[in-house]
């Protein structure tokens, strides 16, 4: 296998086990994330579940992008779309692209079961 594949492979589950159920600090945000609106997200994110875990099911890459297939799970302490906190443990699952840059992510593309989460929210 193309070394840069399994260096970013690597990257990525190295981002997500630094990440899952810890708090998402500037500068732990800063080691591994370029792209500014990614930063945002999981700056909102962590706002509405903080300490938020994601668990990767499975890695994909090519070249410079890696393809995650995982699950989403954490506690509802903050307003998230619209919801008021509930304090409900919650999961959803999610597929993640994310293409490394100079050691860090430059770009992510995110699809997520949200209609899943806010059902989970609103129940």
């Amino acid at each position: 296998m193309n070394t840069a594949v399994t260096d970013a492979k690597q990257f990525i589950d190295e981002y997500f086990k630094s990440l899952s159920g810890q708090p998402k600090t500037e500068k732990l945000l800063d080691q591994y994330v370029s792209d500014p609106g990614l930063k945002e997200h999981i700056r909102v994110v962590e706002a509405a579940f903080p300490e938020y875990e994601l668990v990767p099911d499975q890695l994909v890459a090519e070249a410079d992008v890696v393809a995650v297939r995982g699950t989403f799970r954490g506690e509802h302490k903050g307003e998230f779309a619209g919801v008021q906190p509930t304090g409900k443990t919650v999961s959803a699952d999610l597929m993640i692209f994310y293409r490394i840059s100079e050691g860090r992510i430059a770009e992510y593309w995110l699809q997520m079961d949200m209609a899943g989460l806010i059902q989970q929210l609103s129940k």
